[in-house]
């Protein structure tokens, strides 16, 4: 039922992201998108984690994902398959950043590690 709970929670914090965040920024300018993110992400943050709906057992998987995949898939469910076809080459570089940021913070670790063992 968790996994449930994630998959709600992170298509609920997508559809509001992709329907409202552009409509207050439009409305407002960038007061309006720092409200709109404080407001939707804040409120689906809060839903997702601290109420629990979120999976925070096994798999984990953030809020960001189902934000990518909400907005990926309503091009696609507007524009057609070519949509997705044409988004391929963002998401490898998406990918590759994200493998490269998670490295980076891998080694940051053990070199913080190391450096603790040596003053000890």
């Amino acid at each position: 039922m968790r996994h449930l709970g994630t998959v709600i929670g992170t298509a609920v914090a997508g559809m509001f992201v992709m329907s409202v965040w552009g409509e207050f920024v439009g409305a407002y300018g960038i007061g309006g998108g720092w409200f709109a993110g404080l407001v939707i992400i804040g409120t689906m943050w809060f839903l997702n984690h601290c109420i629990g709906i979120h999976n925070n057992d096994g798999a984990w998987v953030d809020m960001a994902l189902g934000i990518a995949v909400a907005g990926t898939m309503r091009s696609v469910f507007e524009s057609g398959i070519k949509a997705g076809i044409d988004s391929l080459p963002t998401l490898l570089v998406t990918l590759v950043g994200g493998a490269v940021g998670g490295f980076t913070a891998y080694k940051l670790e053990v070199y913080l590690a190391n450096r603790e063992k040596a003053k000890a």
